[in-house]
């Protein structure tokens, strides 16, 4: 019993292929068993390590990509910051010339001598201004996008869709000249109407005058608002997947009940944040507000008598008469609304956190 080896070249393996054949007992069958001797090419493309190279890339990528985000996000916190100590900076001189509550008063006077003024009633105004807004537009807009969804034929919606996303286009000093000159009209019926009939509720209580008003504005606000809130919404409802409203359909829903049980469920967190959002947008409008709002500082809920102010109208108002204490206090109420503003989206940032588990379940 012996073997004799026989060496072949092999061209398709760039290298020398060593066949050894094996004599075996009698009975038996003969085995050839053929190893692959490989070299590996200068290039680094042999079977031994080629995949290193690539591997080393790509994690080198991945740790420069990481460090792009976390340098992003690192700016955006100290752009945050940095726009705070801005403000308070500039705030301090004024606040401390102030011979009035700052919380409480409710005047503007910081150009007298001594200066007095206070922001209660500027972020009440802001704050009641922005929240009738979103009661008005937030319905509206989750029907239109509802409809647009899941109603309507896809070019009509499709078509429909662009039409208002082109109205969040419009500038804000076209809706509020808009306002000041065509909707004061009706809007001033309307609050005669409200008095007329719904004086016994506080809100529509007041013998007028009407006119430019805290309803006015709202209503000015809400159609600024209602392009943003649509928009996010039916993007959130399209995203639902195909599969569970077909689930909830064979189980025997309507199209309602599909939309109540499958859609609404799985889009709360994107409506919630599309709801911040305006909510966001509602609080810092300036222009539109300016030309709507009356130019009173007084805590009252009443929304239809003339009158009404916002932290954001009234710096637009008062910058160009302001000395230097006065743009001192104006700069102290945008910090105020700064304030607002960022505990609206930790709010908003802590309900969706709270939420999430529906878009995992849906998922």
């Amino acid at each position: 019993m012996g073997e004799t080896p026989h060496r072949s070249a092999d061209a398709g393996t760039g290298g020398t292929r060593v066949t050894q054949s094996h004599e075996w007992p009698a009975g038996a069958s003969a085995r050839v068993a053929e190893a692959p001797v490989s070299t590996r090419s200068p290039g680094g493309t042999g079977l031994g390590g080629g995949g290193a190279l690539p591997r080393n890339r790509k994690f080198g990528a991945e740790r420069a990509f990481r460090g792009l985000t976390m340098a992003a996000g690192t700016t955006v916190l100290v752009i945050i910051v940095a726009i705070a100590a801005f403000l308070i900076a500039k705030a301090i001189p004024a606040l401390r010339a102030n011979t009035a509550s700052f919380w409480t008063f409710e005047g503007w006077f910081p150009n007298d001598n001594p200066p007095t003024f206070g922001i209660g009633a500027l972020a009440f105004g802001t704050v009641l201004t922005a929240a009738l807004a979103l009661l008005m537009a937030v319905p509206v807009a989750m029907g239109i996008a509802l409809f647009l969804s899941h109603y309507a034929p896809r070019r009509l919606g499709n078509a429909l869709g662009f039409l208002i996303d082109l109205l969040a286009a419009v500038p804000s000093v076209v809706f509020g000249l808009w306002g000041r000159d065509y909707l004061i009209g009706p809007v001033s019926d309307l609050s005669v109407w409200l008095n007329k009939y719904f004086s016994w509720i506080p809100i529509f209580g007041g013998d007028g005058p009407y006119g430019n008003s805290i309803l006015l504005g709202s209503l000015v606000l809400a159609i600024m608002i209602l392009p943003i809130v649509t928009s996010l919404t039916r993007e959130v409802f399209l995203q639902t997947p195909t599969a569970n409203e077909e689930a909830a359909i064979a189980l025997g829903a309507t199209r309602w009940e599909m939309l109540r049980t499958a859609v609404l469920p799985y889009g709360r967190p994107g409506i919630i944040a599309a709801v911040m959002l305006g909510l966001g947008r509602a609080l810092g409008e300036t222009i539109a507000l300016a030309l709507t709002l009356g130019s009173t500082y007084a805590i009252s809920f009443n929304v239809l008598e003339s009158g009404g102010n916002t932290i954001a109208a009234n710096i637009a108002n008062r910058f160009a008469e302001a000395n230097d204490t006065g743009r001192g206090a104006l700069i102290a109420s945008g910090l105020v609304l700064f304030a607002i503003t960022l505990i609206v989206n930790i709010i908003a940032r802590a309900i969706i956190y709270r939420r999430r588990e529906f878009t995992e379940s849906a998922a």
